[in-house]
């Protein structure tokens, strides 16, 4: 499976963005999927993710601003951001994962894109 990011881009504090992540190749392997984003010199973090029966999971630090969806007909993943903070400035990543209850364990998942930058000006 290749994942291919897009969406990212520069934003003042309390702006939105959408992200989305296609997904070519072995799409048939596709189950749940994920965002996770990664600021300098941080871990590598969840942000949410969705099963294929839609079922979701985010990270604290962005409940109630973050949701994330999924079109299976095109195989992509989205993420709309909103009420965005200078703290959510990262690479954010999309994850694909073969297997069910993958969940919020990045070690879960095994396709990922190569990642887009999401930046907010305070």
């Amino acid at each position: 499976v290749q994942l291919q990011a897009s969406g990212g881009g520069l934003v003042q504090a309390g702006g939105s963005l959408g992200l989305s992540c296609s997904a070519s190749g072995s799409v048939s392997d596709i189950n749940e999927m994920a965002w996770y984003r990664q600021a300098p010199g941080k871990e590598r973090e969840l942000v949410a993710f969705i099963t294929p029966g839609g079922s979701r999971g985010s990270s604290d630090p962005v409940k109630g601003r973050f949701t994330i969806s999924r079109d299976d007909a095109k195989n992509t993943v989205y993420l709309q951001m909103n009420t965005l903070k200078p703290e959510d400035t990262a690479v954010y990543y999309c994850a694909v994962s073969r297997f069910s209850y993958s969940g919020r364990d990045l070690a879960n998942y095994q396709y990922w894109g190569q990642g887009t930058q999401v930046t907010v000006s305070s």
